[in-house]
């Protein structure tokens, strides 16, 4: 009877024990899924070395902001080659890292060929107007080949405002697919961010282009203004018309080839621009050539009189009076001869044209595809400041360049012979330059009255050091220019060349930089995450498959039975 009430006792108490511990696990639940003013009660731990699942501050502060629902539909759902599949997995993943930050984001993955034909036609008809453009895949099945149609796209909804975001980077010749696909999950967090800081944004940010000093007009800017429009303010700025230029009212002030002098008042006008935390995009031509001024025969190019070096030079940088020659470069067309009446034309290499892939580790050119630079300089990055400004190279040529200094004589001569690689024995030029920190203004201890009774009239005092800001140097002007057709009056796509009939990346790298000098909240960040590659080894995959089938298959079965035997032979002691 003694045993039997102990017996009752031992099952009442493990029946407790049970109880209490899915109670346990029920509260554990609850609060893993609970939200304390719109914050996530749970957290998270990232053990990856690259901390590819950790989102980045500015990120979180800008989802902690949120006041509203984020709507996101990812275009990516259905079945894809492996690339593809793990590009879709990630953009699940990072977007429950979203919601975990925030109760605003919900999120939807769809499959716009799925359904009827008519339907299927229908949704890639609206698609098609909407910017959002399929990549065409081949797929082996079977020994047969077809073609499908995948959008890499996210499309986000916020507050009646939309955006399309494109998830997969542009493919560069010669890149393999599986380092642009790895290119773009790195991206990903700084692409959705991005958008949503757009969204969210009440107003649009001015980005203004000078004028009044043989800059590019506004058809030859006219495919670079056409994108930024959707999310900024842009325009044209003449600076004699200015008593100064108001920073908190333009956020960047971008420089695009001008060909005549800046006035010392014009300069001091961008002087304090910068010192009251300006930003500024630079794209200068140092020199005087382009292609159509040597189809006339020999041409000497000069220097442009700009009055703009020792600014330049105060900042921290100098354009050196050189043309920089690449091995890697593009083509451009030459008559050979006739038939006829018509010319024969051959396509050269043409050195004074680079196609420059990014070397650099910076964010802003993460992922960039090929940039064509047409007559680019030298940037010479060893010019000492007053005050501490850091300086990133983001393009360079190659490391097969050359260098010719004026004067010189240029033309097209030298393309009737091969390029010669053991002359271009000159390491990697700088043609593009970040500096960030806070700059010395040229006009101390030399301001006149004249040049203060501008600022006197809006009640401001003038600088003679910045606070901290960042501008960017270009050496080719040419980078911002569309192709136009002058008859219709119509212009072409930004970086299309048409002789090499491909799209380079100029307006990539572009609009990189102006989000970069825009971006006061620092979203940009997130375009440093990098997720490392790690490739598996198919040879020795193939030659160690069934020692592994082994270990997969036996070491589970082997623990089980090693658990059963200690489970039974510590239970036969316990209860003997």
């Amino acid at each position: 009877m003694t045993k039997i009430k102990h017996k009752n006792s031992r099952r009442t108490q493990s029946l407790i024990n049970l109880t209490l511990f899915v109670g346990i696990l029920i509260f554990i639940n609850i609060l893993a899924n609970a939200r304390i003013g719109g914050r996530s009660f749970f957290t998270t731990l990232d053990l990856t070395e690259d901390q590819r699942f950790t989102l980045t501050q500015p990120t979180k502060r800008l989802l902690r902001n949120l006041d509203d629902v984020v709507y996101i539909k990812v275009l990516l759902d259905g079945e894809f080659p492996a690339g593809f599949k793990r590009l879709q997995t990630a953009t699940r993943e990072l977007l429950e890292d979203f919601r975990g930050i925030s109760g605003y984001i919900e999120y939807e993955f769809d499959d716009p060929s799925k359904g009827t034909i008519e339907e299927i036609n229908a949704r890639r008809e609206e698609l098609s107007k909407d910017g959002v453009i399929p990549v065409s895949l081949r797929v082996k099945d079977n020994d047969q080949i077809s073609v499908q149609l995948i959008y890499p796209y996210a499309q986000i909804f916020y507050k009646g405002r939309s955006m399309n975001v494109k998830l997969l980077g542009n493919e560069v010749p010669g890149m393999p697919q599986d380092v642009v696909l790895n290119n773009s999950v790195s991206l990903l967090e700084y692409h959705i961010a991005n958008a949503i800081q757009k969204l969210q944004s009440p107003t649009k940010p001015v980005i203004a282009f000078t004028t009044g000093h043989g800059e590019l007009s506004p058809i030859e800017t006219a495919d670079l203004e056409k994108t930024l429009r959707q999310f900024y303010e842009t325009g044209r700025l003449r600076l004699d018309s200015l008593v100064s230029i108001p920073p908190d009212q333009l956020s960047v002030l971008v420089v695009a080839k001008p060909r005549a002098a800046f006035s010392e008042q014009d300069k001091f006008k961008i002087d304090q621009y910068v010192m009251n935390g300006g930003s500024v995009l630079w794209l200068i031509d140092k020199l005087n050539v382009d292609l159509d001024s040597l189809r006339g025969g020999e041409f000497f190019p000069q220097e442009y009189a700009l009055n703009l070096d020792d600014l330049l030079f105060k900042y921290g940088i100098r354009i050196q009076p050189n043309l920089i020659l690449d091995v890697r470069c593009s083509r451009i067309p030459l008559a050979t001869g006739m038939l006829g009446n018509a010319p024969q034309f051959d396509y050269f290499r043409y050195p004074y044209h680079l196609t420059v892939s990014p070397t650099s580790n910076h964010a802003l050119v993460k992922g960039l595809g090929l940039t064509n630079f047409l007559y680019a300089s030298t940037i010479d990055t060893n010019v000492r400041t007053k005050t501490e400004v850091k300086k990133s190279v983001l393009l360079e040529s190659s490391p097969n360049s050359r260098l010719q200094y004026i004067p010189l004589e240029m033309n097209f001569d030298f393309l009737k012979y091969d390029i010669d690689p053991t002359k271009f024995d000159k390491p990697g030029q700088p043609i593009a330059m970040l500096l960030e920190g806070r700059f010395p203004s040229l006009f101390e201890n030399r301001v006149t009255e004249d040049l203060l009774s501008g600022l006197k009239q809006l009640n401001l005092e003038y600088k003679a050091e910045s606070t901290p800001t960042r501008m960017v140097v270009v050496s080719d002007g040419d980078i911002a220019k569309n192709g136009i057709n002058p008859e219709a009056q119509s212009y072409k796509p930004l970086g299309f060349n048409e002789f090499e009939q491909y799209q380079f990346a100029n307006k990539d790298f572009l609009i990189n930089i102006l989000e970069y000098l825009v971006d006061a909240n620092g979203v940009a960040e997130a375009r440093g995450k990098e997720v490392k590659l790690r490739p598996l080894n198919t040879v020795r995959a193939q030659a160690e498959e069934r020692k592994w089938q082994i270990i997969n298959l036996g070491l589970p079965l082997v623990f089980l039975m090693a658990f059963g035997f200690i489970f039974n032979w510590i239970r036969r002691r316990r209860f003997a």
